[in-house]
């Protein structure tokens, strides 16, 4: 039966244009720590609005609002939080993701979705000539910054996915680092494994300070600059590429590839850890929508398939690839040989 056979409705025209009010209510809720405060036991709208500095009549609206768009539970004693804003909302939270706002709402990214219809027109974003690739842009320290706790628990699986139980002597390259996390991972997991980590040199820091937190700062070494342009050495058992090949077209991405495949020891694999939708291009949808995303930031981005990710490996040298999911994430994992 056909998933059009009911009566035509306007519904989902009127929600979709009023989205942006669920972004609204989801940022006011974390900048004024309702989640934290509840979870502290304040569930009544007088007390948040005392806690939280706020009128009693703009908290019982917005917590309301929180309950139709299900990030509350209303009783009658008051508001509770549901076990998905416990664990990733509230600050007391070691799993807390809010600040990812600070990325994921920022203008270097909405503002290339201002124009759409432009972005569409011309086939990338329209913002500036290079998006948010252009050199030194601060938004990767945003990103460093903010999206982190999203990332620890794929950096750790991959780790044990890749590593197993070896603890052989590994010279690891992680490219585009960022908060530095997926190499971070591989020194935890084996004590003799040298990480180097290439990105923009304030972003470095940020892999810095985290490599110093995590104990693996004696095994941790910076490249500053372009991973198109810097000297990475040569006799890699691993190259990391999480969530960057999606910034290019599949021409550029193909030109790193083959940096990388001289970059590796004989034996040598790369690890991609990215969105990659199914053939049809539009599911799983979170998976497959973020090409949406990179359309209206990057010049030419896309979210590929495993196919297209074949393609690009094997034009660039590589013996064959793998792809293997890695739940709880939606995102999936790459393994390419350099052996033949």
């Amino acid at each position: 039966m056909s998933n059009y056979s009911q009566t035509p409705s306007p519904a989902l025209f009127l929600n979709t244009v009023n989205a942006y009010q669920r972004t609204a209510a989801i940022r006011a809720a974390i900048e004024l720590q309702i989640f934290t405060t509840i979870s502290e036991g304040i569930e009544s709208v007088q007390s948040l609005a005392q806690k939280c500095q706020t009128s009693e009549r703009g908290m019982r609206i917005l917590c309301d609002y929180l309950v139709i768009i299900g990030f509350l539970a209303k009783e009658a004693q008051g508001y509770r939080l549901t076990p998905d804003t416990a664990m990733f909302l509230d600050r007391h939270s070691k799993a807390y993701i809010g600040d990812g706002i600070e990325f994921l709402l920022s203008g270097f990214i909405t503002n290339g979705f201002n124009d759409l219809a432009a972005a569409v027109r011309q086939g990338g974003t329209v913002v500036s000539s290079e998006g948010t690739l252009s050199p030194e842009n601060l938004v990767w320290v945003k990103f460093a910054k903010a999206m982190s706790p999203m990332t620890a628990t794929p950096a750790r699986l991959i780790a044990q996915m890749v590593n197993g139980d070896s603890q052989e002597r590994m010279k690891v390259l992680d490219i585009s680092a960022s908060h530095g996390l997926f190499g971070i991972a591989f020194a935890q997991h084996n004590p003799n494994a040298e990480i180097y980590a290439v990105d923009w040199a304030p972003v470095l820091e940020v892999a810095k300070e985290n490599a110093q937190v995590q104990g693996v700062s004696d095994r941790y070494h910076i490249i500053p600059g372009s991973a198109f342009d810097v000297d990475y050495g040569n006799d890699y058992d691993l190259v990391l590429l999480p969530n960057f090949l999606h910034h290019f077209d599949m021409e550029t991405c193909e030109k790193l590839l083959r940096k990388i495949h001289r970059s590796l020891s004989v034996d040598g694999r790369t690890i991609v850890f990215e969105f990659i939708p199914n053939p049809d291009r539009i599911t799983p949808p979170s998976v497959a929508a973020f090409a949406l995303t990179m359309l209206a930031t990057t010049p030419s981005g896309d979210a590929y398939t495993f196919a297209e990710y074949e393609r690009m490996f094997n034009n660039a040298g590589f013996s064959h690839c793998q792809l293997h999911s890695l739940p709880p994430t939606e995102q999936q994992v790459v393994i390419a040989s350099k052996a033949r």
